[in-house]
Parts: C-alpha cells; sequence; structure tokens
C-alpha cells in the first residue's frame, strides 16, 4: 500500500503548478492532501474526479482556510470527518479512511504560531487526537498518521534549532508531546528507516530558503507499532514543487 501527503498551501493554487498530473503519475493508493482552503463546490472537474480515485472532504467552515481531501484507489469500509464533532472540527482537520488492513488519519495539524491561545488550541487539538488514537488501537485498529504535524520532534529536524528554540513548531512544549506520542508507541516511519540529517519537507518562500535547503521536517507519516513489520519504505520528495511544503510517501507490505 503507497500512501502520499502533502501540504498543497491551496490546492487551486498548487493545481496550476502540475498537482494533478503529479497525482496522476504517482501511482499511490492513497493521496492525502492538506491545507487545501477550499470547498468542494469551489473546484472543477479534475479535482473532484481524478480517474481511478474516490476523493473525500473536509473543509472548513471559514472561506479559504485549512481543510483536507484524501483521494483513494481503495474503497474504504467506512469514512468519519473530524474528531468527534465541536470545537476541533470547524476548522476542517481531519478525515478518518478505515479500509481492511489498516486506518488511514489524513490530518492538518494546528499551526501555534499566532499566539498563546492558538498555541493552546493546537496542544488540546494534540491530546484530544491522542486519545481518539488510543481508543481506536484499543478496539483492534492498526494505523497510519499522515499529515502536517506543524512540529518538528528533534534538533535533526531542522536546520537551525537554536534560533527556533523558542519558536511555535519547535518549543519544547510541542516536541514533548510528539515524545508522548512515541512514548503511547507510535513510530515516525522516516526515522525509523533513515538518519541522515538535511532532510526536511517545509521552507519559507523567504530568503532563498528552499534552494539552501534551510528547512523544517515538520510532514510525517506515523504509525503504530502493530505496523511496524509491514513498514518497507519512508520517503521526502524535495524534487516536487508546488507548495512550500514537499510530499511525504510510506509504503507498507500488507
Amino acid at each position: 500500500m503507497k500512501i502520499l501527503s502533502w501540504n498543497v498551501n491551496g490546492i487551486r493554487a498548487c493545481a496550476q503548478k502540475g498537482l494533478v498530473a503529479w497525482m496522476v503519475h504517482s501511482d499511490a493508493d492513497v493521496i492525502c492532501l492538506q491545507e487545501t482552503k477550499a470547498k468542494p463546490e469551489q473546484l472543477d472537474d479534475t479535482l473532484l474526479d481524478l480517474p481511478g480515485y474516490r476523493a473525500y472532504w473536509h473543509s472548513a467552515e471559514r472561506a479559504g482556510y485549512s481543510g483536507v481531501v484524501t483521494y483513494t484507489r481503495i474503497v474504504p469500509r467506512e469514512v468519519v470527518y473530524g474528531l468527534g464533532g465541536g470545537w476541533q472540527d470547524d476548522e476542517g482537520r481531519v478525515i478518518r479512511t478505515d479500509f481492511d488492513a489498516l486506518t488511514l488519519f489524513n490530518v492538518y495539524f494546528p499551526n501555534g504560531q499566532r499566539d498563546e491561545e492558538r498555541l493552546a488550541y493546537k496542544l488540546a487539538f494534540y491530546d484530544h487526537f491522542l486519545t481518539m488514537a488510543e481508543e481506536l488501537r484499543r478496539a483492534g485498529h492498526r494505523l497510519v498518521i499522515s499529515g502536517d504535524y506543524n512540529t518538528a520532534h528533534k534538533e535533526i529536524d531542522l536546520a537551525n534549532p537554536q534560533e527556533n528554540s523558542e519558536r511555535s513548531g519547535f518549543l519544547p512544549v510541542e516536541r514533548a508531546w510528539l515524545d508522548k506520542f512515541v512514548g503511547h508507541g507510535y513510530m515516525d516511519t522516516f526515522r525509523e528507516l533513515h538518519q541522515e540529517p538535511e532532510q526536511y519537507t517545509w521552507w519559507t518562500y523567504r530568503f532563498g530558503a528552499r534552494r539552501r535547503n534551510i528547512g523544517w521536517r515538520i510532514d510525517y507519516h506515523f504509525i503504530s507499532a502493530e505496523l511496524r513489520p509491514h513498514l518497507t519504505a519512508a520517503t521526502i520528495h524535495p524534487d516536487v514543487m508546488g507548495s512550500d511544503h514537499c510530499p511525504v510517501g510510506l509504503e507498507l507490505d500488507l
């Protein structure tokens, strides 16, 4: 099973830069996109009816903001939108697709940079998500959690860790939550297979950061420990342009 995930930072803008061709030629079983910034009724058929795929959308109530979509060639047994309703769902951040072999979450975790209130929202969202994930694992689900986590976990995961130690996205409290996540038996698939530095998935548009590879690794495929024996590949695709993020890949032999 090949899964690709990409924060496209606006699906309409990314579509003008080759998104559809990339998806068609990706040979992925599932493609998870985050930060779509659009509702389905705003899109044309090239994005709504990708050949060979079904598309499931969770859009924010606020126009031009957030949003996720999951394209899949495998028909899911069930699709669940959000995390159960309420405050955490009006921004369109989560789609869960249940397949026979696993349960896949496509998640655009909040960014905490705006202010302390937004950081608290991000941390509460993290905790609520972990609670739901653990309930599913206890019920027998094997989980893949793909998307933009908006946090670099270790110093190896960003170019300038010391300079960013007080910036949301690399705060001790955010990194501690990822430690907790790992402690509950979730694995960063890329780091399971690759230990080399300078592997990033997001670059600011300023200062020629992408050309200079001054970036952050904040996009992940985590899996629950039950799927570790099936992990065969985890990849980053910095050569794919169209967003300030790049796609990340996961392959499981199921």
